[in-house]
């Protein structure tokens, strides 16, 4: 199950108590105060872990809590700090305070981390008050509370290439065929519930992999929440390039499906529209032969129109897959997307 957003609230340990304790030794007279200082409480620290790519470890809890320290001891012995709680999260997660919707951290690098909660410090000892006209204070400080928080972490997907465009454009029949993912495949709208990433093998060893996500299609209103859009626009974010696919073989226009999807990602996000973009025609295989110069012509007008290039393809058949790969590494590698 793909989870790309859960809510938790972390805890702190808290501080040991310091301790009120007196040196008693037989041949030591006036010992003095002896009570050690309490241990500090451990802290709570999101790391960044590869073998993880959803939320969903995180989706079912409700509280952690790292462990408290513990409390000072007789003979100026500090108390041991608490353990802290690291919780591993996947690249690619952000970390918002959820009562303020502060951005806390985005955590991207494998072995990144980040402190949401500072374990309380540990209460001073009686040894610790010591003083020329106070030789044997009698009082001790109780251990500081740690931090609590409440979060809300958001998953947005890494990847060189983002697949945009209407339910049933042929974006998971793409993604089975140039890599291993296995996305649900069907002839109906919405197969996809959920966003998949595929890793492309490329032939040019300088180069090695193209990370390429399978992104639900999109429909009018998904800015707003309509269909499965808002959920996963956010999915888009993080990808370099788009590949903009659009069935050649529907009978609805071309440009008014393309505007229909660019609208919906200038309203998510101004800066999505901005991204640099490739029109891909899918299912070549399933047009007329005779009908094929008319819908190429059409591909390539819509494309010049909005100055971008266009490529034709058929997953079935893998015409024009190997062009399409090739350029999508190349925009790929040429852009730089600030995260």
């Amino acid at each position: 199950m793909f989870i790309d957003s859960a809510r938790l609230t972390v805890i702190a340990g808290r501080g040991g108590n310091g301790c009120v304790a007196f040196r008693r030794e037989k041949y030591v007279p006036r010992g003095g105060p002896s009570g050690g200082d309490g241990g500090r409480g451990g802290d709570v620290i999101l790391r960044v872990e590869e073998g993880y790519n959803t939320l969903l470890h995180i989706h079912h809890r409700r509280i952690v809590r790292a462990e408290r320290g513990r409390h000072g001891q007789g003979s100026n012995k500090t108390g041991a700090s608490g353990q802290d709680y690291v919780l591993p999260v996947p690249p690619g997660t952000v970390v918002r305070d959820a009562e303020t919707g502060e951005i806390l951290g985005d955590l991207l690098e494998p072995g990144q981390e980040l402190v949401v909660a500072r374990g309380g410090r540990g209460g001073r000892g009686n040894a610790r008050f010591a003083t020329p006209t106070n030789r044997a204070p009698r009082k001790a400080e109780e251990g500081g509370a740690g931090e609590e928080l409440e979060l809300r972490l958001e998953l947005k997907l890494l990847a060189d290439v983002g697949l945009i465009g209407l339910p049933n454009a042929g974006k998971s029949t793409l993604i089975s065929r140039i890599s291993a993912a296995r996305p649900k495949v069907a002839s109906y709208p919405f197969t996809t519930l959920e966003p998949h990433l595929g890793v492309v093998q490329l032939g040019d060893g300088a180069m090695g992999t193209l990370v390429v996500a399978d992104i639900p299609g999109l429909i009018e209103g998904a800015h707003e929440g309509a269909g499965l859009g808002l959920q996963f626009l956010r999915h888009v974010e993080r990808c370099r390039v788009l590949a903009h696919l659009v069935d050649l073989a529907a009978g609805e226009p071309l440009s008014e499906r393309i505007e229909g999807i660019r609208r919906e990602l200038e309203a998510y996000d101004p800066g999505l529209a901005a991204r640099d973009w490739l029109l891909v025609g899918t299912k070549l295989d399933t047009v007329a032969p005779g009908a094929r110069e008319a819908v190429l012509g059409e591909l390539r007008a819509a494309a010049s129109a909005r100055g971008v290039e266009a490529i034709a393809i058929s997953s079935v058949t893998g015409e024009g897959i190997n062009v399409l790969i090739g350029r999508l590494a190349r925009m790929a590698a040429a852009e730089t997307v600030e995260v």
